[in-house]
């Protein structure tokens, strides 16, 4: 396969898995779906973490090795840090970026308990 087309693909689905952990509680048809995405990112984040460092990504290290045989270099720890850099073409800070993304990942890991465990109603955005 193109290594152009593998990296285009990789960045395809890491932005739908940071969409979904962010977004797939609201919906009540993806909130088991959405709950078990949430603790395959925390596994990898925290368990493979604890040998490879917090926050770890098997998708990222696997781009990150295509982008190295595509040429590119220096690239940062996060692929989300990677894509703030390159839509505001600057040199965001990393760990802003971290913080953030930490943030936003406890906050519909929190949301995501919340609705698949302790909400009573059956109300739901259908969206």
């Amino acid at each position: 396969m193109d290594l152009r087309l593998l990296d285009f693909l990789l960045t395809l689905l890491h932005l739908l898995i940071i969409g979904f952990n962010l977004f797939g509680w609201i919906w009540k048809p993806t909130r088991k779906l959405h709950f078990i995405c949430i603790l395959v990112t925390a596994a990898c984040w925290f368990g493979l973490g604890f040998w490879y460092g917090i926050g770890y990504c098997p998708i990222t290290d696997y781009q990150w090795h295509i982008k190295a045989l595509r040429g590119e270099q220096n690239l940062p720890n996060s692929f989300i840090k990677y894509m703030v850099d390159a839509i505001f073409g600057s040199n965001v800070n990393a760990t802003l970026i971290d913080v953030l993304t930490g943030l936003g990942f406890f906050l519909a890991a929190a949301l995501s308990v919340y609705v698949n465990f302790f909400r009573k109603s059956n109300a739901s955005f259908t969206g």
